[in-house]
């Protein structure tokens, strides 16, 4: 959460750029003084304050003190602890472990429940509509894009998955408004994916980006779900990252399909009685 702060800063206007610098400084302080002592020593309004909060994609004061106070708490640590070439098969699988369920703790202090409300209304009203719903992705992130088309697909809505920047490209010059774009990325720095992100936008198309803070794509979306950690994604392949735009994913695909409600579970019942036939008894 302090690195995603940090990260965000440039981007802030000067007064909200007091206020996240008093977070850095003291995140403990902050998770526990009342917003007029916080204004006070800013040197900002008590307004400017709650704003900082929603900059930063929190929901107000409240939600960012209440993921502040469990990100700097000492029972959710989050150390990386980087996978060496001479590591034995017992070393290898607690660091993933730890490394994963480490991430996963993390993102579930940092995570602000606003942007991901903003992503789950703009997929449930693209649902709604029969409107497209598209995911790209390259690399490790063209799977997790094929896997969100999955679940997406399962939930009765008009999606496809690319992994290609040809096809991202010509297919995002054919979107229009009430369409949707969900652009998945570890870096945040592919060219490829910010094009077709950028043609989706002037399309007209809602683009919601899986990337971390302070990357070019982060602020090429309209809306931007946050995955931050301190992987090296130079040496081995990403393993947390990938693991943790599932979770995300996840996420979205179950508060969707809980928002279309019990009129979905009819084609449930119908594709798994269909299904049935696939396996062996």
């Amino acid at each position: 959460m302090l690195d995603r702060i940090k990260a965000s800063l440039p981007s802030l206007a000067p007064a909200e750029q007091r206020v996240g610098k008093l977070v850095l400084q003291d995140p403990r302080a902050f998770a526990n003084l009342p917003v007029t002592e916080l204004a006070d020593r800013a040197h900002v309004s008590k307004p400017t304050v709650v704003r900082f909060c929603r900059s930063v994609g929190y929901d107000g004061l409240s939600d960012f003190k209440l993921k502040l106070a469990g990100s700097v708490s000492e029972g959710v640590p989050f150390i990386h602890r980087s996978v060496d070439a001479d590591d034995k098969t017992s070393d290898v699988t607690v660091k993933v472990i730890d490394n994963t369920v480490a991430a996963f703790l993390k993102y579930r202090n940092d995570a602000s429940s606003f942007v991901l409300e903003q992503a789950v209304q703009a997929l449930a009203e693209t649902h709604s509509t029969g409107k497209r719903i598209e995911f790209y992705g390259v690399g490790n992130s063209g799977i997790v894009a094929q896997d969100a088309q999955h679940k997406f697909f399962r939930l009765g809505m008009n999606t496809i998955a690319y992994s290609d920047g040809h096809m991202q490209v010509m297919s995002a010059s054919m979107l229009s408004q009430g369409d949707c774009v969900v652009v998945i990325s570890n870096s945040g720095r592919t060219r490829d994916l910010m094009d077709a992100c950028d043609i989706a936008r002037k399309r007209g198309a809602t683009t919601i980006v899986i990337t971390a803070s302070g990357s070019p794509l982060a602020t090429a979306g309209q809306i931007h779900l946050t995955a931050d950690h301190p992987e090296s994604y130079d040496r081995y392949s990403p393993m947390v990252s990938r693991l943790l735009h599932l979770l995300i994913i996840d996420i979205l695909a179950t508060t969707v399909a809980l928002r279309i409600g019990e009129a979905l579970q009819p084609a449930l019942r119908e594709m798994k009685n269909n299904l049935r036939s696939k396996r062996y008894t």
